[in-house]
């Protein structure tokens, strides 16, 4: 464990992340342990499904990949299934073999393990949903999109890691003042929000172009970033249930985007079938009590 301080700058906290030893889930550590016991039948596929399953796999794959072969190369890789395909799946195992897991980095902070695994299941279920979007779309590379929804939070998720002391303190603020925006409390925290730490990362570690342009709410009139920002907003309004008060907002978002109605959509997401009669309706959203945006 990495100790850490709060006055670390931007910079600090890029060269704490970066020279840091990526951990990943141990439900991926087991299933690509079980893979390696069955190497001459594993495909690239099959391994490719489990990378898309763990945002700290993935990044640890497009890092390793940014860092080697030609600069024209590294540009075409934007999605884990090329990257695994360059690296072929022995070489695969070789490199990511005995990863290091986030259960055994912070067993002795169970507060913080029980934070960072609900971060990455909300970016698991962001993803779902930016790929289905983007199939829906007819987008010609809908990897991408879901990967770049699997990667939203990746700052917020190296932070529960490796400074889960800050990452705690930054959640107890915003559950004591429920209006809080999250830019703000990081700021106050960290001295800078983590959507800048997130850029940072990217650049620092060379990730292909487009992908940090779909991250990046700057490029928000874009429709593939649209995809990405309204699947990352949903799962984080949705991870604790369908009564957020920004939810209505974002169905209307979702529906504009891809042109259906309200029924088509509830079905789309699978919801249970008691939820859908009362998230059938639209209803006006941004009253009072409304959930605090990122």
């Amino acid at each position: 464990m990495f100790e850490t301080h709060a006055t670390r700058d931007l910079e600090g906290w890029l060269s704490l992340f970066s020279s840091a030893q990526m951990p990943v889930l141990r439900q991926t550590a087991r299933r690509l342990d079980e893979a390696r016991q069955h190497i001459d039948r594993v495909t690239g596929r099959d391994i490719t499904d489990i990378v898309l399953q763990d945002p700290l796999l993935a990044i640890r794959v497009l890092a390793y990949i940014q860092s080697c072969g030609s600069k024209r190369l590294r540009s075409d890789i934007t999605n884990i299934a090329s990257a695994v395909l360059m690296l072929g799946v022995e070489p695969f195992f070789r490199k990511f073999e005995d990863p290091p897991t986030i259960e055994a980095t912070l067993s002795r902070k169970p507060q913080a393990l029980l934070g960072v695994l609900q971060v990455i299941l909300r970016t698991q279920r962001a993803s779902r949903y930016a790929h289905d979007w983007a199939f829906a779309r007819h987008d010609m590379n809908v990897e991408e999109v879901a990967l770049a929804a699997l990667l939203n939070d990746l700052a917020e998720i190296l932070l529960w890691c490796f400074a889960p002391e800050q990452a705690i303190e930054i959640r107890a603020r915003l559950q004591s003042g429920r209006t809080l925006r999250s830019s703000s409390v990081q700021q106050e925290v960290l001295g800078f929000p983590l959507a800048d730490l997130q850029l940072a990362l990217c650049r620092a570690w060379q990730l292909p172009e487009l992908l940090t342009m779909l991250m990046d709410s700057r490029s928000a009139h874009l429709p593939r970033v649209q995809n990405v920002r309204l699947a990352v907003n949903l799962a984080r309004h949705s991870v604790d249930g369908w009564s957020d008060a920004a939810i209505p907002d974002d169905f209307a978002a979702i529906e504009s985007l891809l042109n259906i109605s309200r029924e088509t959509l509830l079905a789309r997401l699978q919801l249970p079938p008691e939820l859908v009669p009362r998230l059938a309706a639209p209803q006006t959203a941004g009253a009072e009590g409304s959930s605090r945006r990122a």
